[in-house]
Protein backbone atom coordinates (compact mmCIF):
# COMPACT_ATOMS: atom_id res chain seq x y z
CA UNK A 1 0.00 0.00 0.00
CA UNK A 2 1.73 3.46 -1.50
CA UNK A 3 1.17 6.61 0.38
CA UNK A 4 1.13 9.36 -1.48
CA UNK A 5 0.90 13.05 -0.63
CA UNK A 6 1.44 14.87 -4.06
CA UNK A 7 -1.14 15.48 -6.99
CA UNK A 8 1.12 14.83 -9.60
CA UNK A 9 2.46 11.37 -8.57
CA UNK A 10 -0.94 10.29 -7.42
CA UNK A 11 -2.16 11.18 -11.01
CA UNK A 12 0.66 9.02 -12.65
CA UNK A 13 0.55 6.11 -10.45
CA UNK A 14 -3.24 6.04 -11.75
CA UNK A 15 -2.24 6.39 -14.77
CA UNK A 16 -0.33 3.31 -15.46
CA UNK A 17 -2.63 1.44 -13.73
CA UNK A 18 -4.87 2.23 -16.37
CA UNK A 19 -2.65 2.01 -18.94
CA UNK A 20 -2.48 -1.33 -18.25
CA UNK A 21 -6.04 -2.13 -18.48
CA UNK A 22 -6.78 -2.30 -15.00
CA UNK A 23 -9.90 -0.32 -13.49
CA UNK A 24 -9.25 2.14 -10.83
CA UNK A 25 -11.52 2.81 -7.94
CA UNK A 26 -11.89 6.02 -5.28
CA UNK A 27 -12.72 6.13 -1.87
CA UNK A 28 -13.14 9.76 -0.70
CA UNK A 29 -12.76 10.42 3.03
CA UNK A 30 -11.81 13.24 5.49
CA UNK A 31 -10.05 10.22 7.65
CA UNK A 32 -10.78 9.26 11.29
CA UNK A 33 -11.79 6.08 9.73
CA UNK A 34 -14.88 4.40 10.89
CA UNK A 35 -16.79 0.70 10.11
CA UNK A 36 -18.81 2.77 7.20
CA UNK A 37 -15.67 3.91 5.62
CA UNK A 38 -14.34 0.55 5.48
CA UNK A 39 -17.78 -0.92 4.13
CA UNK A 40 -17.36 1.83 1.57
CA UNK A 41 -13.74 0.38 1.16
CA UNK A 42 -14.72 -3.18 1.22
CA UNK A 43 -17.50 -2.46 -1.55
CA UNK A 44 -15.92 -0.65 -3.99
CA UNK A 45 -13.02 -3.34 -3.91
CA UNK A 46 -15.28 -6.00 -5.42
CA UNK A 47 -15.40 -4.15 -8.44
CA UNK A 48 -11.52 -2.45 -9.40
CA UNK A 49 -8.75 -3.86 -9.62
CA UNK A 50 -6.73 -0.94 -8.22
CA UNK A 51 -7.98 0.72 -5.10
CA UNK A 52 -7.39 4.25 -3.72
CA UNK A 53 -8.75 6.18 -0.49
CA UNK A 54 -8.02 9.74 -0.10
CA UNK A 55 -7.36 11.18 3.31
CA UNK A 56 -8.22 15.00 3.31
CA UNK A 57 -9.70 17.13 5.67
CA UNK A 58 -11.30 19.84 2.89
CA UNK A 59 -11.12 23.26 4.25
CA UNK A 60 -13.78 24.71 1.70
CA UNK A 61 -16.97 22.56 3.02
CA UNK A 62 -16.05 24.15 6.79
CA UNK A 63 -17.57 27.49 7.20
CA UNK A 64 -17.10 29.90 9.99
CA UNK A 65 -16.82 28.64 13.68
CA UNK A 66 -17.45 25.27 12.57
CA UNK A 67 -14.87 22.41 13.67
CA UNK A 68 -12.00 22.05 10.63
CA UNK A 69 -9.63 22.79 13.39
CA UNK A 70 -10.81 20.32 16.12
CA UNK A 71 -11.63 18.06 13.26
CA UNK A 72 -10.20 14.68 14.22
CA UNK A 73 -7.09 13.69 12.07
CA UNK A 74 -5.41 9.81 12.63
CA UNK A 75 -3.64 9.39 9.64
CA UNK A 76 -1.53 6.29 11.09
CA UNK A 77 -4.26 4.48 12.82
CA UNK A 78 -6.22 5.12 9.10
CA UNK A 79 -3.25 3.73 7.61
CA UNK A 80 -3.06 0.75 9.92
CA UNK A 81 -6.81 0.07 9.49
CA UNK A 82 -6.54 0.44 5.48
CA UNK A 83 -4.16 -2.61 5.85
CA UNK A 84 -5.32 -6.29 4.10
CA UNK A 85 -8.38 -4.44 2.84
CA UNK A 86 -7.10 -4.38 -1.10
CA UNK A 87 -5.91 -1.14 -1.20
CA UNK A 88 -3.11 -0.10 -3.62
CA UNK A 89 -2.52 3.74 -2.44
CA UNK A 90 -3.41 6.49 0.14
CA UNK A 91 -3.42 9.56 -1.29
CA UNK A 92 -3.01 12.18 2.22
CA UNK A 93 -2.50 15.18 0.25
CA UNK A 94 -1.94 18.73 2.52
CA UNK A 95 -4.08 21.71 1.91
CA UNK A 96 -1.27 23.20 0.28
CA UNK A 97 -0.71 20.55 -2.16
CA UNK A 98 -4.85 20.41 -2.74
CA UNK A 99 -5.07 24.65 -2.93
CA UNK A 100 -1.80 25.80 -4.02
CA UNK A 101 -0.20 29.65 -3.99
CA UNK A 102 -4.11 30.57 -4.13
CA UNK A 103 -6.18 32.29 -1.63
CA UNK A 104 -10.28 32.27 -1.37
CA UNK A 105 -12.31 32.67 -3.47
CA UNK A 106 -11.32 30.11 -5.31
CA UNK A 107 -12.99 28.53 -8.38
CA UNK A 108 -16.34 27.41 -7.53
CA UNK A 109 -19.07 24.73 -8.20
CA UNK A 110 -22.90 25.60 -7.51
CA UNK A 111 -25.86 23.10 -8.37
CA UNK A 112 -28.34 25.65 -6.70
CA UNK A 113 -31.18 22.90 -6.66
CA UNK A 114 -29.91 20.74 -4.46
CA UNK A 115 -27.40 22.88 -2.12
CA UNK A 116 -29.51 25.87 -0.79
CA UNK A 117 -31.88 23.11 1.73
CA UNK A 118 -31.53 21.52 4.62
CA UNK A 119 -28.04 21.14 4.87
CA UNK A 120 -27.11 23.45 2.67
CA UNK A 121 -29.18 26.32 4.15
CA UNK A 122 -27.34 25.46 7.73
CA UNK A 123 -24.56 25.39 6.37
CA UNK A 124 -23.61 28.15 3.73
CA UNK A 125 -20.79 27.09 1.38
CA UNK A 126 -20.81 23.77 2.63
CA UNK A 127 -22.02 21.85 -0.59
CA UNK A 128 -19.88 24.00 -2.84
CA UNK A 129 -16.90 23.10 -0.92
CA UNK A 130 -17.68 19.42 -1.76
CA UNK A 131 -18.29 19.67 -5.16
CA UNK A 132 -15.05 21.39 -5.45
CA UNK A 133 -12.62 18.92 -3.82
CA UNK A 134 -14.40 16.16 -5.13
CA UNK A 135 -13.96 17.18 -8.72
CA UNK A 136 -10.10 18.01 -7.73
CA UNK A 137 -9.94 14.32 -6.18
CA UNK A 138 -11.69 12.86 -9.70
CA UNK A 139 -9.52 14.89 -12.06
CA UNK A 140 -6.35 13.82 -9.79
CA UNK A 141 -6.87 9.88 -9.22
CA UNK A 142 -9.35 10.09 -12.51
CA UNK A 143 -11.08 6.82 -11.15
CA UNK A 144 -13.41 4.62 -12.72
CA UNK A 145 -16.01 4.24 -9.98
CA UNK A 146 -16.17 6.54 -6.53
CA UNK A 147 -17.86 5.32 -3.66
CA UNK A 148 -19.97 7.52 -1.29
CA UNK A 149 -22.34 6.50 1.93
CA UNK A 150 -25.48 7.30 1.58
CA UNK A 151 -25.48 8.51 5.19
CA UNK A 152 -24.41 12.13 3.85
CA UNK A 153 -27.55 11.40 1.27
CA UNK A 154 -27.53 15.75 0.15
CA UNK A 155 -24.01 14.93 -0.37
CA UNK A 156 -24.65 12.08 -2.39
CA UNK A 157 -27.16 13.74 -4.96
CA UNK A 158 -24.97 16.67 -5.27
CA UNK A 159 -22.27 14.45 -6.66
CA UNK A 160 -24.51 12.62 -8.61
CA UNK A 161 -25.91 15.77 -10.29
CA UNK A 162 -22.08 17.47 -11.01
CA UNK A 163 -20.98 14.17 -12.30
CA UNK A 164 -23.85 13.86 -14.45
CA UNK A 165 -23.87 17.83 -15.80
CA UNK A 166 -19.96 18.14 -16.14
CA UNK A 167 -20.08 14.61 -17.87
CA UNK A 168 -17.32 13.43 -15.68
CA UNK A 169 -16.32 9.82 -16.73
CA UNK A 170 -16.50 8.02 -13.13
CA UNK A 171 -19.21 5.13 -12.22
CA UNK A 172 -21.03 6.90 -8.88
CA UNK A 173 -21.52 4.03 -6.27
CA UNK A 174 -23.55 4.36 -3.59
CA UNK A 175 -23.00 2.52 -0.22
CA UNK A 176 -25.88 1.94 2.41
CA UNK A 177 -25.18 3.02 5.96
CA UNK A 178 -23.53 1.08 8.55
CA UNK A 179 -25.37 1.45 11.75
CA UNK A 180 -24.17 1.02 15.42
CA UNK A 181 -26.69 -2.18 17.38
CA UNK A 182 -29.22 0.94 18.35
CA UNK A 183 -29.36 1.96 15.21
CA UNK A 184 -27.39 5.30 15.58
CA UNK A 185 -25.82 6.05 11.94
CA UNK A 186 -21.41 5.54 11.94
CA UNK A 187 -19.85 8.87 11.71
CA UNK A 188 -16.86 10.77 12.73
CA UNK A 189 -18.76 13.41 14.72
CA UNK A 190 -20.38 10.82 17.22
CA UNK A 191 -16.79 10.60 19.04
CA UNK A 192 -17.99 14.61 20.23
CA UNK A 193 -20.99 12.45 22.05
CA UNK A 194 -20.66 12.33 25.80
CA UNK A 195 -22.09 8.98 27.36
CA UNK A 196 -25.55 11.39 27.90
CA UNK A 197 -25.82 12.36 24.62
CA UNK A 198 -24.92 8.78 23.01
CA UNK A 199 -27.73 7.21 24.88
CA UNK A 200 -30.13 9.67 23.38
CA UNK A 201 -28.41 9.76 20.02
CA UNK A 202 -30.37 6.72 18.40
CA UNK A 203 -33.57 8.29 18.54
CA UNK A 204 -33.20 10.35 15.38
CA UNK A 205 -32.95 7.34 14.02
CA UNK A 206 -36.03 5.76 15.31
CA UNK A 207 -38.14 9.17 14.50
CA UNK A 208 -36.83 9.04 10.78
CA UNK A 209 -38.55 5.38 10.94
CA UNK A 210 -41.44 6.09 12.41
CA UNK A 211 -41.81 8.87 9.90
CA UNK A 212 -41.56 6.31 6.92
CA UNK A 213 -43.83 3.60 8.29
CA UNK A 214 -46.40 6.90 8.54
CA UNK A 215 -45.63 7.32 4.81
CA UNK A 216 -46.23 3.29 3.80
CA UNK A 217 -49.75 3.35 5.51
CA UNK A 218 -50.74 5.97 3.46
CA UNK A 219 -50.34 9.27 4.68
CA UNK A 220 -49.36 12.17 2.96
CA UNK A 221 -49.59 15.27 5.44
CA UNK A 222 -45.88 15.79 4.94
CA UNK A 223 -46.00 19.04 6.85
CA UNK A 224 -47.45 17.79 9.88
CA UNK A 225 -45.56 14.32 9.87
CA UNK A 226 -42.17 16.88 9.88
CA UNK A 227 -43.65 19.26 12.31
CA UNK A 228 -44.45 15.90 15.03
CA UNK A 229 -41.08 14.40 14.23
CA UNK A 230 -39.08 17.25 15.19
CA UNK A 231 -41.04 17.88 18.42
CA UNK A 232 -40.78 14.02 19.15
CA UNK A 233 -36.41 14.84 18.69
CA UNK A 234 -37.06 17.92 21.25
CA UNK A 235 -38.61 16.00 24.00
CA UNK A 236 -35.99 13.19 23.35
CA UNK A 237 -33.22 15.92 24.60
CA UNK A 238 -32.01 17.32 21.05
CA UNK A 239 -30.80 20.26 21.72
CA UNK A 240 -31.26 21.83 18.45
CA UNK A 241 -33.80 20.50 15.61
CA UNK A 242 -32.32 21.73 12.46
CA UNK A 243 -34.83 20.03 10.32
CA UNK A 244 -37.14 17.01 9.88
CA UNK A 245 -38.22 16.76 6.03
CA UNK A 246 -39.83 14.41 3.61
CA UNK A 247 -38.39 14.41 -0.10
CA UNK A 248 -38.19 12.98 -3.22
CA UNK A 249 -35.12 10.63 -3.60
CA UNK A 250 -33.76 11.83 -6.86
CA UNK A 251 -33.48 15.56 -6.32
CA UNK A 252 -34.83 16.25 -2.57
CA UNK A 253 -38.11 18.50 -3.88
CA UNK A 254 -40.82 18.75 -1.58
CA UNK A 255 -43.22 15.63 -2.79
CA UNK A 256 -46.14 15.40 -5.49
CA UNK A 257 -48.06 12.73 -3.81
CA UNK A 258 -47.07 10.31 -6.23
CA UNK A 259 -44.10 9.11 -6.42
CA UNK A 260 -42.69 5.31 -5.58
CA UNK A 261 -40.16 6.27 -3.25
CA UNK A 262 -39.42 9.09 -0.83
CA UNK A 263 -37.19 9.81 2.13
CA UNK A 264 -36.99 11.00 5.55
CA UNK A 265 -33.78 13.21 6.13
CA UNK A 266 -32.93 14.89 9.87
CA UNK A 267 -30.26 16.87 11.07
CA UNK A 268 -30.06 17.59 14.91
CA UNK A 269 -27.30 18.61 17.30
CA UNK A 270 -26.65 17.15 20.68
CA UNK A 271 -23.67 19.16 22.18
CA UNK A 272 -20.71 19.66 19.98
CA UNK A 273 -22.11 16.84 17.62
CA UNK A 274 -24.25 17.82 14.77
CA UNK A 275 -25.62 14.83 13.34
CA UNK A 276 -27.64 13.46 10.56
CA UNK A 277 -29.22 10.70 9.19
CA UNK A 278 -32.23 9.59 6.52
CA UNK A 279 -34.59 6.62 5.93
CA UNK A 280 -35.48 6.11 2.36
CA UNK A 281 -39.01 4.72 1.65
CA UNK A 282 -40.68 2.96 -0.84
CA UNK A 283 -44.27 3.33 -1.48
CA UNK A 284 -47.06 1.58 -2.88
CA UNK A 285 -48.25 3.14 -5.25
Amino acid sequence: MKRVTERNAMRELSRAWRGRGERVGLVPTMGNLHRGHLELVDRLAERVDRLVVSIFVNPLQFGPGEDYDAYPRTLEADLAALQGRGVDAVFAPTAREMYPGVEPPWTGVDVPALTQTLCGAARPGHFAGVAVVVIKLLNIVEPDAAAFGRKDYQQLQVVRRVVSDLDLPVEIVEVPIVREDDGLALSSRNGYLDDGQRRRAPALYATLCEVGSALESGRQDWAHLEAQAARRLEAAGFDEVEYVAVRRCEDLAEPRGDEPRLVCLGAARLGAARLIDNVEVRLNR
